[in-house]
């Protein structure tokens, strides 16, 4: 019997040959909260993997979303990002979970989406130098962790110097709020960089901090930067 990482009530899991064999870790959710996570599928945005297939026209321009479109139209924004891959939809279960997990310092949450994250990885970045979205040292503090680093626990080693200073938090921004402060970067890379970058997040929102982040790799000499992340 096992108990939900998220609603805490004890479960049986389905017993098949794979976990006689012990091939398959023991269920971190039940299976009520498990049907709560709405992976994202068919048709995706190449640039920020949002569904596609749930998005009104008005917000689509061809193969991608009106955001992505836009950080495109920008001198300073274009190509700075090769591409966002996310797992599930940032609907209300996760939203609140993910909270959970950042807010009110559930770290053990983070065992349920890192092996995830890093069969994603496996998937799309293979060769790719994961690297966490670093917090303030007032945040860290405050929080006690970093969730983007408990989301690579023992699948990666972090290999790369990155700060952040101090400033607001991005979820008290509204989303133009975010968009219009892109020049204020409160990113550091303290290192010369080479080959290709996979930053690691809880959520991609808008895409200016993962933007943020690229262009202070980039000038420093990484080759590409993409984003993996929780939610979309």
């Amino acid at each position: 019997m096992n108990r939900c990482l998220h609603c805490h009530e004890l479960f049986f899991e389905p017993v098949g040959w794979r976990k006689i064999l012990l091939l398959d870790e023991p269920a971190l959710l039940c299976q009520v909260c498990e049907d709560e996570l709405i992976l994202i599928s068919g048709q995706r945005c190449k640039g920020c993997s949002r569904s596609l297939d749930k998005l009104p026209e008005k917000l689509r321009k061809d193969d991608q979303c009106l955001d992505c479109w836009r950080w495109q139209q920008k001198p300073d924004t274009t190509n700075l990002l090769e591409k966002n891959v996310s797992l599930y939809e940032y609907n209300p279960f996760l939203k609140d979970w993910l909270a959970t997990f950042k807010y009110r310092g559930d770290a053990v949450i983070a065992t349920y989406f890192s092996p995830k994250l890093e069969k994603l990885y496996q998937k799309n970045f293979k060769g790719y130098v994961p690297v966490a979205i670093p917090l303030s040292q007032e945040r860290l503090t405050a929080r006690g962790f970093n969730q983007s680093q408990l989301l690579m626990n023992n699948w990666t080693e972090e290999k790369l110097v990155l700060t952040r200073r101090y400033g607001e938090k991005q979820s008290k921004k509204s989303r133009s709020e975010r968009i219009r402060q892109f020049q204020e970067n409160p990113f550091v890379v303290d290192q010369p960089i080479k080959g290709s970058i996979v930053l690691v997040d809880d959520i991609y929102t808008t895409g200016t901090t993962v933007r943020q982040v690229a262009l202070k790799l980039l000038e420093n000499g990484a080759s590409q930067v993409a984003s993996l992340t929780i939610a979309r």
